[in-house]
C-alpha cells in the first residue's frame, strides 16, 4: 500500500512543529517538562508509523500500522490540549498543533475505514 506524498509530507511537518514547540517550552517547570517530552515522542511517532504504513505489504499491515499512527495522534493532541489547559502553555502555541492533530485522525479515520471496506 502506498499512501499519498502528500500526507507523508504533512505527518513529517506535525512532527516537526511539535519538536520546535518541544524546544520552545519552559525548562524550568517539571510538569511541563514531562508532558512535553510525552507530547515529543507521540507527535514525532505520527510521522514513523505513517512511514511504515506506506511500506506496508498487505492491508492487514497498513491498517495496523495506520492504527499506530491515529493512537499516536490522538495522544499528541491529549498532551496539547494539557499543555494548554492545565500548563498555561500560550494557546498561540497549541491550538494550531490541535487543530493539525485533530485533522490527521480524521484523515486516518477515513483510510483506515476505507481500507477495511468500509465508508
Amino acid at each position: 500500500m502506498r499512501l499519498p506524498e502528500e500526507f507523508r509530507t504533512r505527518a513529517k511537518r506535525f512532527a516537526s512543529a511539535v519538536i520546535r514547540l518541544y524546544v520552545q517550552l519552559p525548562r524550568s517547570r517539571g510538569e511541563v517538562q514531562v508532558l512535553g517530552h510525552q507530547l515529543l515522542r507521540s507527535g514525532t511517532s505520527v510521522a514513523a508509523h505513517v512511514r511504515e504504513a506506506s511500506r506496508a505489504r498487505s492491508k492487514d499491515e497498513f491498517v495496523s500500522k495506520l492504527g499506530g499512527a491515529l493512537q499516536e495522534a490522538d495522544e499528541s493532541a491529549l498532551w496539547l490540549e494539557l499543555l494548554g489547559e492545565d500548563c498555561g502553555i500560550d494557546p498561540a502555541s497549541t491550538l494550531p498543533l490541535e487543530t493539525e492533530a485533530s485533522e490527521l485522525l480524521a484523515i486516518m479515520t477515513t483510510m483506515i475505514k476505507r481500507t477495511k471496506g468500509g465508508t
